[in-house]
């Protein structure tokens, strides 16, 4: 059976600097290293901390922003990957290619789970539901004759990992080639859904639009990841195998930390949150926990303890069942994520903690009221910004367009460029923005005079 290759999977060449490329330069700062201090320092990134998690920025009572879930994420997915990295340098001891490339494996996925959200829109998951269905079933259903189907599909499958993407690797008017010019196996571990949009299903999801198709097949070709589609065929590939700890990394902190976040917004209560994380332990482990809670009275660091345990218990289980099922992560041949192949007790303590979620939380009334409100914004802003990159020549436009940053191509000489020159635009902004341009175009706020 084919599979991929580690010492392909991890390359640190950069995407749009391969001619500069040095593989025998020895640097104290390897250049995975490097991308995750890009990213740290890169505006998309600061961006994040005024982006809308799950919860409202922000007031009295601090909650995760789109920022400090990216940290966090990061410090789980470099933990996971050194710990797979542990066991694999163990597994191939003696290879011919030696094993000096599982040193790496941290770098990478902590970069790659720094970048994971960089597409996201404003106002969380709502904003990019939002996005699709105005060409779905708003206003933008009209443009749907002028488009190809394959570019039609990704307006209505908007996913924001496709266009994290997009923001890697395309060359913005004034930018350099390569966009942020990251190594090729950083870009690869954060395409969790490694297909293009005509495959995007019921759930929207899919991995890369139809303008940086060609990114993502040169990516692909050089990391060797194996192609599961026939010529002719829809592309789909079989996913880097770091993309599985950035997506464990990322669905254990966005469960837990938004059990966490409810209980500090009193949405759950304290009893509520202990009962679903002791769940995670066996009953022999609970008399000492317990032991630890007891020394302290505040109910948030009860929490906090709690929270920190289930995070290393279940960082401990998604390394080992990547580890178990190398082989076929390797084949592209495994299904499901990490998490659905942990041990019994902590998948279904996982499983409550997700129902949880979904009945308690994503309901709440301060989190649908985000979701009505930036749906709102966002389809508003859709229509006039779209309008006046269609329609340059009216004055109203011309008003707008001076407003967009220089590097995104308004003056596209496709109908298909000048959208994605608004969906570069609005996907960017804060959510503070957002809702300050909201305004202005409604004429509900003027600048000071």
């Amino acid at each position: 059976m084919e599979k991929m290759n580690w010492h392909r999977l991890v390359n640190d060449k950069r995407f749009g600097l391969e001619n500069y490329h040095d593989p025998k330069k020895n640097l104290t700062r390897t250049d995975f290293r490097r991308d995750y201090d890009r990213l740290v320092f890169s505006s998309p990134f600061r961006r994040l901390q005024n982006k809308t998690q799950v919860f409202p920025l922000p007031g009295s009572i601090f909650v995760h922003n789109r920022l400090t879930h990216s940290l966090e994420v990061s410090c789980v997915g470099k933990s996971i990957a050194e710990l797979v990295a542990v066991g694999l340098r163990e597994k191939y001891d003696g290879a011919p290619e030696g094993t000096e490339h599982f040193d790496h494996l941290g770098d990478i996925a902590a970069a790659a789970c720094l970048a994971h959200d960089l597409g996201n829109p404003p106002f969380g998951h709502s904003g990019e539901t939002a996005i699709g269905r105005f060409f779905s079933e708003g206003a933008g259903q009209e443009l749907r004759s002028s488009l190809s189907p394959e570019e039609w599909s990704d307006l209505i499958n908007f996913e924001g990992n496709a266009n994290a993407f997009r923001v890697l690797t395309h060359q913005f008017k004034g930018r350099r080639e390569g966009g942020f010019a990251m190594t090729y196996s950083t870009l690869a571990s954060i395409v969790k859904y490694p297909y293009e949009s005509s495959l995007a299903g019921d759930k929207g999801k899919f991995g890369f639009f139809i303008s940086e198709r060609e990114s993502y097949l040169r990516m692909a070709s050089e990391l060797g990841i194996l192609r599961l589609s026939a010529p002719g065929e829809p592309l789909r590939f079989a996913r880097h195998p770091l993309v599985y700890i950035v997506e464990a990394a990322d669905d254990i902190c966005y469960e837990v930390m938004d059990i966490e976040d409810a209980h500090k917004l009193k949405i759950l209560s304290t009893d509520q949150v202990i009962s679903a994380f002791m769940a995670f332990f066996p009953e022999s482990e609970h008399s000492r926990m317990n032991s630890i809670m007891d020394s302290v009275d505040d109910p948030n660091e009860k929490i906090a303890y709690l929270r920190s345990c289930v995070v290393g218990r279940l960082v401990e289980r998604c390394s080992a069942a990547f580890l178990t099922n190398e082989e076929s992560i390797l084949s592209g041949s495994f299904s499901g994520s990490l998490l659905s192949h942990i041990p019994e007790l902590e998948r279904k303590a996982y499983q409550q903690c997700t129902s949880i979620s979904w009945a308690k939380i994503y309901r709440a009334a301060e989190v649908v009221d985000v979701e009505l409100a930036g749906n709102r914004i966002i389809t508003f802003l859709l229509e006039k910004l779209i309008e006046a990159v269609i329609h340059p020549e009216l004055y109203y436009s011309r008003l707008l367009l001076a407003k967009f940053p220089e590097q995104y191509d308004v003056h596209s000489p496709s109908l298909y460029g000048k959208i994605q020159a608004v969906l570069d635009h609005v996907s960017a902004m804060t959510d503070v923005y957002a809702l300050d341009l909201y305004r202005k175009l409604k004429g509900l706020s003027l600048p000071a005079v």
